[in-house]
């Protein structure tokens, strides 16, 4: 089967290409990328991308899908569906499912519901701990044989340091990436916000920023004692990457992320107490997106990860203080992120270096590329249609996101899967 997709502005780091060219797609993978007009068309499907960018699928280092054990949520044929909407045609998903993927059978499992839905690639990423529960290894040998590409108690922090430790050591053992999500709970873990002014206005509890911070820098320190690869999962604070920018100036193999949420918000969005707003980490002060987009700039951040974490109403239609921490992400990620290259933040080739080439680089995918020889996974993007976000028309089962209602500029039109067509807006 061919698909010829020409007349498009192709975009692609991995290559340095930036340019109008015609790609040529042959059972899946890519054949050829040349100038427009000079690839025989001959027996193929043609798609004329005009006005539009094709770009390498996007890959999000940081999701849940929720299944198994959360359904109500999400499932992974409707995290695989949103996340192709989004343009993500690679997800890493989250070991807090239930029962937690600690195990080879839970991560086989995730990748049979994968392979059944058909939408997105799903690499799973294992649990450090058994349970989550920070004390007692879990099988990591057993779930890298079975297909995770990193290992995370994300949403829980490995407060004692020796299992972070060893966590580290079996990582390395492994080839694989340790993603850590930095709190430290003994500064209180029963904050809802950022720690300051205006949670004290609220009468809300606060989460403050030295909790990232002393995580972050522990991290760093064991990584250098073990020379394991550490990802920095959502950093949300100015000394967050104060600490990253030095430790990647020491040669520690640490990397990091950070999501649209976290770069497009404040904690003065939270004053209205809507729980859309509530997230961990939470909505930092303006200084700390500021350095953010510093940590952008200047590569201290590798990737962008959206953190889709999908809710049932009743988990957020509460008060405050009781709702679940998170929202989705993968539908307004690009839109957002958009906005970046408009404020010259980073420019349109940096954007999409940070959704594909470098978080590939952190999992060791082959993907995040439009290399001849390459999966063709692929998407087509209009970067000036403007709209409203409406959550009423998300493809995932979460609607719990802050950005409905904005108008933004910059859709999805097409997302090829392995040359498979597996999302076209209005189809």
């Amino acid at each position: 089967m061919k698909i010829l997709i020409k007349n498009g502005h192709v975009v692609d780091p991995a290559n340095g290409i930036e340019g109008k060219r015609d790609l040529l797609v042959v059972d899946g993978i890519i054949s050829r990328i040349a100038e427009t007009g000079s690839l025989n068309s001959k027996g193929a499907e043609t798609v004329n991308a005009k006005g539009l960018l094709v770009l390498p699928g996007f890959i999000d280092l940081h999701s849940h899908l929720r299944e198994p054990g959360y359904e109500y949520k999400e499932t992974i044929e409707t995290g695989g569906k949103s996340a192709v909407a989004g343009g993500f045609t690679s997800i890493c998903c989250m070991a807090n499912t239930s029962p937690v993927n600690d195990n080879a059978s839970v991560t086989r499992y995730i990748m049979d519901k994968q392979k059944k839905a058909g939408f997105a690639n799903v690499f799973p990423v294992g649990a450090i701990t058994k349970g989550l529960k920070g004390s007692e290894l879990s099988e990591i040998g057993g779930m890298v044989k079975a297909g995770i590409v990193a290992i995370s108690d994300d949403a829980e922090p490995v407060m004692n340091s020796l299992v972070m430790r060893r966590a580290m050591e079996y990582s390395k053992i492994f080839g694989i990436p340790l993603f850590s999500h930095c709190e430290d709970l003994s500064l209180g873990d029963e904050g809802v916000m950022n720690e300051g002014i205006i949670s004290t206005l609220l009468g809300l509890k606060g989460m403050t920023s030295e909790s990232e911070f002393n995580m972050i820098q522990r991290d760093i320190n064991l990584a250098c004692l073990t020379g394991a690869r550490l990802h920095i999962s959502h950093v949300s604070t100015a000394s967050g990457v104060s600490a990253i920018r030095e430790a990647k100036k020491r040669g520690i193999k640490v990397t990091s992320e950070v999501t649209p949420h976290h770069l497009m918000l404040t904690e003065d969005a939270v004053r209205g107490y809507g729980t859309n707003f509530k997230m961990k980490p939470p909505l930092r002060t303006k200084q700390d997106v500021e350095s953010l987009e510093e940590g952008l700039a200047d590569g201290t951040i590798d990737s962008f990860a959206t953190d889709h974490a999908p809710h049932a109403i009743v988990d957020k239609q509460v008060e405050f203080d009781r709702a679940s921490f998170g929202i989705v992400g993968f539908e307004t990620a690009f839109p957002l992120l958009l906005t970046l290259v408009k404020r010259r933040v980073i420019t349109l080739n940096k954007l999409i270096e940070k959704l594909t080439v470098s978080p590939a680089g952190i999992i060791r995918k082959n993907k995040g590329t439009l290399s001849c020889g390459a999966d063709a996974d692929i998407v087509l993007a209009d970067p000036d249609r403007e709209y409203t976000i409406d959550v009423k028309k998300f493809y995932s089962k979460g609607t719990n996101s802050p950005f409905d209602g904005w108008k933004v500029k910059g859709s999805i039109e097409r997302v090829f899967v392995s040359g498979r067509l597996v999302f076209s807006r209005g189809g």
